[in-house]
């Protein structure tokens, strides 16, 4: 589903319009000979008079107009409208006769439009609606497809025309597939009389392919005024995003530091709006090469002088009723033109450029320095003037610029300064997927990292504005916004600068160290101790060779958690790099005062803790075993009640443990083998890989793709969306989760004929849910849009899982909710808010694959299998003796649960059910987090628009 988009959804428009004009112009020239003194358009170009002149020759002919093509001419002529109110106001008393040529150009376009629409019927279709309902819900590019082929009559006998007339369609309510004129009276008997009507037939559908205009090659074309004015739409609808989505990201950063949101849920779904805002760039400004840098939008949109531009925008925000109509009257206020529109922190970002450039030494050039040199992170903010406050902001901003960049560029410098290499600064590719991206210095950030590494280690004097994008100043702001709000200072978009006490007790660390447990007080919830314990379980379990690699790997990625992440070996000093600018406060300056970089770097420090667990988990047999033995036990009632722990694995991962997602209810002993042998695998232990194969040396989230276990591949929504570059709907189908938000968003919009080949209907079956059931939730999300009403429960319930929690109510609310939602309706804070809600039930939620300690819990895995053959062998079990005693080429574990789970030994199945007993521990002694967030409505978050309120500038 695409997000809504002044821009881009005119520019696509337009072509379907001007598409469906030129092509029904040209056919109508081409089979009438009052039209033969009229040119064929043969390039797909036309003039803005040009409209004109075709929707009089399509009028003039009688030519049914499609509902599509009206709705068309509305949505151009609102986006038009929109923008050019907001060109009023920038034209207002401005003198730029550039700008006023520009606005009159934009004005002209929007009253031809309107006299085109006016000329075809408009105003007749506009009284008369209610006979667009059908139509409405059609894809509006296959209405005009599907309309091309129709009614293209040419002069025939009336008995032709008759026939003609007898299979012809409302043109309000178009066919999907267009007739094919010539094929369909193959065969027919009794209408011999009809041959005689050779030269008399209306173009087939293969002659209309042949001379077709194609989508592609048709264009307006504009004067110099036209062009201008086709860049201020797009700069004017992407500097409307940057607003909307700071104010979005900013308010979840507020919701980590006030009310506790998991730092690497805000820190991912920041990733996502950064990358909204580079996909927004880079496909309206392909029309525009060159232009498309910060600094040119910038002078476009203010004409050159910010200064200048205060006053002239305004923001309304108008209250409005669930049928969209406006119920008071709206509340105006100025925009606050540098603080809105970026450029201070575009400003603070060159400042620190140009003076980095100076020396490269990582130092500030004297004069920067005496600037910044007195910044206080207690400074008390709702006692400062606002100047106070930004100089505040602006010193902290470069302060924490220069840290970042000495620490990313740290391996290079000393390779220069302590080892005598001659690394040219300007030229080293200093990229997160360079050659030097295998020495890890950062965690979350090494992509913006080396992109402002780039820019700062440039020649002296060489100028940053060009190299500086949209999404280089967002992603900055996001940073600084994420600090500064949990001193209690935001930004509203109707209030302006909002100050407030700064978060209670709040620790931009907080996560990072529940997840890391340096001081190894919270073990088995956190991950350091997790580390040595199970090297040290496994290795005394016995001998087993093949784990040798990836205990390695799991040594490396600890080593680099407790130096890079939360915590920097520059608050220690790296010699020959000079100190951190935050030290005459806290030398760790970069993460204790950077909420942000916490929170993207306790994002993937999860996923690298995910990945690393499903590895070991894959090349162990132990978990896939008790979860299959505690799933019979359970069924034949040798455990009274599940084994929290056991239970849970079971539910969240069924996909992983048993063939079609279905636990068995019998035949426990073929379900394993089915499983485990569903790819040949077995329980075959893998080839011993030397370093380089597993990824010692290069992108461990590449080389340990879950992709690569052979049971244990299932994704967690923040490893989707890493894989997709931060853009959820590059998301495959076949690989969401069913249940989630982004599933149910994407099951709503299939097309009813098409969902049994769908990969999500797939997907939902793989999961282990009815055919029938998934059916059913299709229908019901689909009929959404007609209606108010939700799914039903009964529905919710019979797709829930057995142990499970009912997914409902907020991402079925969610879902409901985009269901109901055009594509030209669903913004990207819709978006955003969608992918929140599935990467906090990853992160912290009821689907929490990201908040499980996975190496402690082999400690535990072991422990049970240790107590069951403690007990079997005194008890001189005749399983026991088969599987341990008698040689065999299997493995003695395998064995004794294959033997179990043919159900043919009571006696050891209630020991081993006494064995689960003794271990009576619950997923929830297993996670980072002191609590999970199980109710999964969201917390209540500041903001200026919500689904009463519209705010529009």
């Amino acid at each position: 589903m695409e997000r809504h988009n002044v821009y881009l959804e005119y520019k696509r428009d337009t072509k379907y319009l001007l598409y469906w004009l030129i092509n029904i112009s040209n056919r109508i020239i081409k089979s009438s000979k009052d039209e033969a003194t009229v040119a064929i358009n043969t390039t797909g170009q036309t003039t803005v008079a040009g409209l004109i002149a075709m929707s009089k020759l399509i009028a003039q002919h009688d030519e049914p107009v499609p509902g599509a093509i009206f709705r068309l001419f509305g949505s151009i002529i609102q986006a038009r409208t929109a923008i050019n109110s907001a060109f009023q106001q920038l034209v207002g008393t401005n003198e730029d006769e550039d700008l006023k040529r520009s606005n009159a150009s934009h004005k002209h376009f929007i009253d031809t439009l309107r006299q085109a629409f006016s000329i075809l019927g408009g105003d007749s279709w506009r009284q008369d609606q209610s006979k667009q309902v059908s139509e409405d819900e059609r894809d509006v590019e296959q209405v005009i497809v599907a309309n091309m082929f129709k009614n293209l009559t040419v002069e025939a006998d009336d008995d032709a025309s008759s026939e003609e007339d007898e299979e012809a369609q409302p043109a309000s309510a178009p066919r999907k597939t267009p007739r094919k004129p010539g094929k369909g009276k193959k065969g027919k008997k009794g209408k011999k009389a009809k041959k005689q009507k050779k030269t008399k037939k209306t173009p087939t559908a293969a002659d209309a392919d042949k001379d077709e205009i194609p989508m592609e090659s048709v264009r307006i074309i504009e004067d110099a005024d036209g062009i201008m004015t086709n860049y201020l739409m797009a700069v004017y609808t992407a500097v409307n995003e940057w607003i909307d989505l700071r104010t979005y990201v900013q308010g979840l950063w507020k919701e980590v530091a006030y009310q506790g949101l998991n730092g690497a849920v805000a820190g991912a779904v920041s990733n996502m709006a950064v990358s909204m805002i580079k996909q927004t760039s880079s496909a309206i400004f392909v029309d525009f090469p060159g232009h498309d840098s910060y600094e040119t939008i910038m002078k476009t949109i203010t004409r050159g002088d910010p200064n200048k531009a205060q006053g002239m925008f305004t923001i309304a925000k108008y209250a409005v009723d669930p049928q969209g109509r406006v119920q008071s009257k709206p509340e105006e206020t100025a925009v606050d033109v540098k603080e809105q529109f970026l450029i201070y922190a575009y400003q603070d970002l060159v400042d620190f450029v140009t003076d980095f450039q100076l020396n490269r030494s990582g130092k500030p050039t004297k004069a920067m320095q005496a600037k910044i040199v007195n910044w206080d992170p207690k400074f008390n903010l709702r006692k400062a003037t606002k100047q106070q406050r930004l100089d505040w902001r602006r010193s902290y901003t470069i302060k924490w610029l220069y840290d970042l960049v000495n620490v990313y560029s740290s391996i290079v410098v000393q390779r220069n300064t302590m080892k005598g290499e001659k690394h040219v600064y300007e030229q080293v590719d200093w990229s997160a997927t360079g050659p030097w991206a295998v020495h890890r210095r950062l965690y979350g950030l090494n992509e913006f990292a080396g992109e402002i590494t780039t820019m700062a280690m440039k020649k002296p004097g060489t100028d940053p504005r060009k190299m500086i994008q949209p999404h280089h100043v967002f992603h900055l702001q996001a940073i600084i916004d994420a600090f500064t709000v949990s001193r209690g200072w935001y930004l509203s978009t109707l209030q302006g600068h909002v100050l407030e006490a700064p978060a209670p007790g709040f620790r931009p660390r907080r996560d990072v160290d529940l997840f890391l447990d340096r001081e190894n007080k919270r073990f088995p919830r956190g991950y350091c101790a997790s580390v040595q314990i199970v090297k040290q379980a496994l290795t005394k379990d016995g001998d087993r060779p093949e784990l040798q690699n990836i205990f390695v790997l799991l040594q490396m990625e600890m080593e680099d958690f407790v130096n890079w992440l939360g915590e920097s070996k520059y608050m220690s000093g790296l010699t020959t790099i000079p100190p951190s600018r935050f030290s005459d406060h806290d030398s760790n300056g970069l993460w204790e005062h950077s909420p942000f970089l916490c929170g993207v770097g306790l994002m993937e420090g999860l996923e690298l803790a995910y990945i690393m667990g499903m590895s070991l988990w894959d090349k162990i047999p132990e978990p896939m075993l008790l979860i299959h033995l505690h799933n019979m036990l359970v069924q034949k009632g040798y455990l009274t009640r599940p084994v929290g722990l056991f239970q849970t694995l079971h539910d969240l991962m069924t996909e992983s443990f048993f063939a079609g997602g279905r636990a068995p209810t019998s035949n426990f002993s073929q379900a394993l083998l089915k499983k485990v042998g569903e790819k040949g695998a077995g329980f075959s232990k893998p080839r011993r890989q030397n370093a380089k194969e597993h990824g010692l040396t290069n992108d461990m989230h590449k080389h340990l793709d879950p992709v690569v276990n052979r049971f244990y591949q299932q994704k967690p929504t923040l490893l989707l969306c890493r894989q997709a570059e931060w853009n959820p709907d590059a998301i495959p189908d076949e690989e969401l989760h069913f249940g989630t938000v982004m599933f149910l968003r994407r099951l709503a919009c299939l097309n009813k004929s098409k969902i049994k080949d769908s990969p999500l209907f797939l997907r939902a079956k793989a999961a282990g849910i009815d055919e029938d059931a998934i059916l059913e939730m299709a229908d019901k999300l689909a009929n959404i849009k007609k209606t108010e009403a939700g799914v039903p429960q009964a529905v919710i319930d019979s797709i829930t899982p057995e142990g499970y929690r009912s997914m409902a109510p907020a991402s079925l609310d969610m879902a409901t909710g985009a269901a109901r939602k055009t594509s030209s309706q669903v913004t990207g804070r819709d978006l955003l808010t969608f992918a929140r809600a599935d990467i906090l039930s990853d992160v912290a939620g009821m689907r929490p694959f990201l908040s499980f300690n996975y190496l402690s819990s082999v400690v535990v895995f072991l422990w049970v299998f240790a107590q069951m053959e403690d007990r079997l062998s005194k008890a001189r079990n005749r399983s026991y003796i088969d599987a341990y005693e008698r040689p065999g080429p299997g493995d003695e574990r395998i064995t004794l649960v294959l033997l179990a789970l043919a159900d043919q030994d009571q006696d050891c199945l209630k020991i081993m059910g006494e064995a689960f007993e003794a271990c009576r521990s619950g997923y929830m002694d297993y996670i980072y987090w002191d609590d999970l967030q199980t109710e999964p409505e969201l917390m209540p978050r500041p903001s200026d628009s919500g689904p009463e309120a519209c705010v529009v500038m």
